[in-house]
């Protein structure tokens, strides 16, 4: 069975007898699933983790993400219970203003 490989740029699994392989002097081997990201790594000098389209981009961002996600349902949890201990109950029921006659 094929060895699948993985694109050095963006992050995308390479489908056997597709992409590119591109060995540099120094003994570097880069592979590459389409020429867009040959050219914004080799040409263009870009940083994967920089271009939003990458799969690198999404996995730094939750990374980044993840422990300010957390401080955000913890300040929620503080919020809502607060709220419980000013109310005495989840949710506080308004008195109706309707009469009955």
């Amino acid at each position: 069975m094929m060895e699948r490989r993985t694109c050095s740029f963006c992050g995308n699994e390479i489908e056997p007898g597709t992409g590119k392989m591109y060995i540099k002097k120094d003994g570097t081997v880069y592979y590459f699933c389409k020429s867009k990201c040959q050219k914004n790594l080799l040409h263009l000098k870009r940083v994967p983790h920089r271009i939003e389209w990458t799969s690198r981009y999404a996995e730094m961002k939750s990374v980044r993400l993840a422990p300010e996600r957390e401080k955000k349902a913890a300040r929620k949890k503080k919020a809502a219970k607060k709220a419980v201990k000013k109310t005495g109950t989840k949710k506080a029921k308004k008195p109706s203003s309707k009469k009955k006659e």
